[in-house]
C-alpha cells in the first residue's frame, strides 16, 4: 500500500509546533489586532464556522498506512464541523497528503497516540462512547445522532479495527449496502457516517477555545501576521521562526516534508476550504 508519497507531512507535529507558540500568546488580543485587517464578512465567516464546530462527535483510526486515506478522513471532519480527530500511530507516524487534504489540516485538530490503551484513556476522559465501524454493526447511521458524545472508530486499510481496539467498543455501526460490494473506502465510510452522527447538532466548543480557533484562522490567513504582532509588541516565538525539528523515522522511503513557515512567511493568505 502507498506510504511514499510527494507533498506529504507529518500534520501532527506541525500543529503542535504552532500551537506551543500561540498558548504563548495572549489570543484574545492576538484576534483584536489582526481582526482589524480582515473585512466584515470575513470575520462574519470565520466566527460563523467556529461557532458550529463539534467537540461531542469525534473520530479515532487505528494506524493509517495510506496517506490519502488520513488525508481525507481529516477533510471529512474539517467539512462535518468536528475539531478533534484521535489517530493510534501503532508503528508509524501519522502521514497526511497536503494535495487532498487542502488545508482542512490547518483547522482540525489532530491528536496522536502511541498505543491503544492512550487513546481509548484519552476519549472516556472526554466522555465519549467509542462506536466501532463493522459490516455487522448493530447500530444504523441514523443511529449515531442519538449518542450524546460519539467517537467513531475507524480501522486500518488492511486490518480493520484491531482486536486490542475493537473489545473498547461496545458497539458499531454498519453502513447498510444493497450492491455486490461487502465495504467501503475507509474514507468515504467516514463521510457517510459523520453526515449522520453531526446532523442538527449545535455547535459547542467553549468560548475559550472559539476565541483560540478564532486567533489561530487569523494567524494563518492575515498576509503578515507575524510583522503586524510584533508592531504591536506580540512577537511569535520559536520554533516558529527557526528550523523545523527533525522529521519521526518512518519504513520506506521518507516524504518530502515541507518546512512550517518562518516568522516573516507566517500570514501567506490560505483561504480555508470552502471559502
Amino acid at each position: 500500500m502507498r506510504r511514499s508519497t510527494p507533498n506529504c507531512s507529518f500534520v501532527a507535529q506541525e500543529q503542535r509546533r504552532l500551537l506551543a507558540a500561540l498558548d504563548a500568546l495572549d489570543t484574545a488580543a492576538v484576534a483584536r489586532i489582526l481582526e482589524e485587517f480582515v473585512t466584515t464578512e470575513r470575520k462574519a465567516r470565520l466566527r460563523g464556522v467556529i461557532a458550529a464546530r463539534l467537540d461531542a462527535v469525534t473520530v479515532a483510526m487505528d494506524a493509517p498506512h495510506d496517506p490519502h486515506n488520513g488525508a481525507a478522513v481529516l477533510r471529512s471532519c474539517d467539512a462535518f464541523g468536528l475539531q478533534r480527530l484521535h489517530i493510534i500511530e501503532r508503528a508509524e507516524p501519522f502521514l497526511v497528503s497536503n494535495t487532498v487534504a487542502r488545508g482542512s489540516e490547518r483547522w482540525v485538530d489532530v491528536h496522536t497516540h502511541a498505543t491503544t490503551e492512550a487513546a481509548v484513556a484519552a476519549l472516556r476522559a472526554a466522555g465519549h462512547e467509542p462506536v466501532a465501524t463493522h459490516p455487522d454493526g448493530e447500530l444504523t447511521p441514523r443511529d449515531l445522532s442519538s449518542i450524546p458524545r460519539l467517537a467513531l472508530v475507524l480501522g486500518n486499510e488492511r486490518d480493520g479495527i484491531r482486536p486490542d481496539l475493537a473489545a473498547a467498543c461496545a458497539r458499531a455501526v454498519r453502513v447498510p449496502m444493497r450492491g455486490f460490494a461487502e465495504s467501503l473506502n475507509v474514507s468515504v465510510t467516514a463521510a457517510i457516517l459523520l453526515e449522520h452522527a453531526t446532523n442538527g447538532r449545535p455547535g459547542d466548543l467553549p468560548e475559550a477555545t472559539q476565541i483560540r480557533l478564532y486567533a489561530r484562522a487569523l494567524v494563518l490567513t492575515v498576509p503578515h501576521a507575524a510583522e503586524i504582532l510584533a508592531a504591536r509588541g506580540m512577537r511569535l516565538p520559536a520554533p516558529l521562526g527557526g528550523p523545523p525539528p527533525p522529521a519521526p523515522k518512518s519504513r520506506g522511503p521518507g516524504p518530502r516534508r515541507p518546512a512550517l513557515p518562518a516568522a516573516g512567511e507566517l500570514g501567506a493568505p490560505q483561504e480555508p476550504e470552502g471559502g
